[in-house]
């Protein structure tokens, strides 16, 4: 059960209103991130606000975790109505009206499930620009703000068939293809922010399955052949000169990642399509970043990171990618400045400090990062 709090002891219960409830409980939601139940007086009574996602609930009629009955959401933090309809079980079930930030309609009809399921979609010019009938029909998603997220085909309330996804900040498509159940499922293609082609392949589950070309951003191939489950499987790589780089066989090989701009991002070791064993990653400036071993995908055993300046920067242990057991921290200029324990990735255990010059000025037990023992102080 979710955590309940009161808080009517802040309120004088005569001077209560629909008003004060929205903007100031509100301001308890950045910071505690839980249900407020506010028990005030009889008109109020049992009244509800919950936080999901990018918008604020207020239901009437309520049980814990769930809104039923009447209900309104409003923006994240803000009194700016999204949405004012019918719930039933946490979800939005029967009327319904959702809007624009600028207060005009976004779509008006019926809900099932959470789904639109029957009505008429709007851009926010106030412009009709759809009818979804019995959770079909082609249909467009806006954000809030009126931006257009998603074209397509819908069945069932859901993504379904043809359609495009466009990115969040700019005008470009970000993937256009086909769907099944609202994931990407089928052929298609992704594209980068400048509207340069990333991907073209099939999917499966909302996963690259299938045959598939990976591109950088200037439309150089980087890799052609099989994914699974979304990895890379079998196929050839390439650099950003179109030379073959490497050749990958049921997920395994001496592979080479690289960067959006065609820049070497990582060579090593692969295993059932991810990296295992030893291998190596580099700043997008083409230096060395960190060499070691990898397990699953992450870093695990002895390695050593380095600096922007290619001064070590850390050797020591690591475990599901963080560093964990014994290692040393070096300054930007290569002396050393710790050596001792960490524990998922903070400093924990016995260790000592120095300055800049080498000078020891702390020894002795560390927690989560901090000093909690001082055997030897040299300020």
């Amino acid at each position: 059960m979710a955590e309940v709090k009161e808080i009517k002891s802040m309120i004088n219960y005569r001077d209560i209103k629909s008003s004060y409830i929205i903007k100031n409980i509100f301001s308890f939601l950045p910071q505690k991130q839980k249900l407020y139940m506010v028990l005030y007086n009889k008109e109020l009574q049992n009244l509800l606000l919950v936080k999901h996602g990018d918008y604020i609930a207020i239901s009437e009629k309520y049980k814990i975790d769930e809104k039923n009955g009447k209900g309104k959401e409003f923006l994240k933090y803000t009194t700016t109505l999204v949405f004012e309809g019918e719930y039933a079980k946490g979800r939005k079930n029967g009327k319904g009206k959702e809007y624009y930030k600028n207060g005009k309609l976004l779509f008006e009809g019926e809900y099932l499930n959470g789904r639109r399921w029957n009505g008429n979609g709007y851009n926010i010019n106030g412009n009709m620009e759809f009818t979804i009938k019995d959770g079909k029909g082609n249909i467009k998603e806006f954000s809030y703000y009126g931006k257009l997220e998603f074209e397509g085909e819908y069945s069932n309330g859901v993504r379904n068939g043809k359609g495009k996804k466009y990115f969040q900040f700019f005008n470009n498509i970000e993937f256009e293809g086909e769907y099944i159940n609202g994931v990407r499922n089928g052929k298609g293609k992704e594209y980068y922010e400048d509207g340069n082609i990333l991907f073209e392949g099939e999917y499966l589950n909302g996963k690259k399955n299938g045959e598939g070309k990976e591109y950088d951003r200037y439309s150089n191939l980087l890799f052609e052949g099989e994914y699974l489950n979304g990895e890379k499987w079998n196929g050839k790589g390439y650099n950003m000169h179109d030379n073959s780089e490497y050749n990958l066989k049921d997920g395994k090989g001496f592979i080479k990642e690289y960067y959006k701009n065609g820049k070497l991002k990582f060579e090593g070791e692969y295993l059932n399509g991810v990296r295992n064993g030893k291998g190596k990653d580099y700043y997008e400036c083409g230096l060395l970043e960190f060499e070691g071993e990898y397990l699953n995908g992450v870093r695990i055993g002895k390695g050593k990171e380095y600096n922007l300046y290619g001064k070590l920067k850390f050797e020591g242990d690591y475990l599901n990618g963080l560093r964990n057991g014994k290692g040393k921290e070096y300054h930007f200029l290569g002396n050393l400045i710790f050596e001792g324990e960490y524990l998922n990735g903070v400093r924990n255990g016995e260790g000592k400090e120095y300055d800049n010059f080498s000078n020891l000025i702390f020894e002795g037990e560390y927690l989560n990062g901090k000093r909690i023992e001082k055997l030897n102080k040299k300020y």
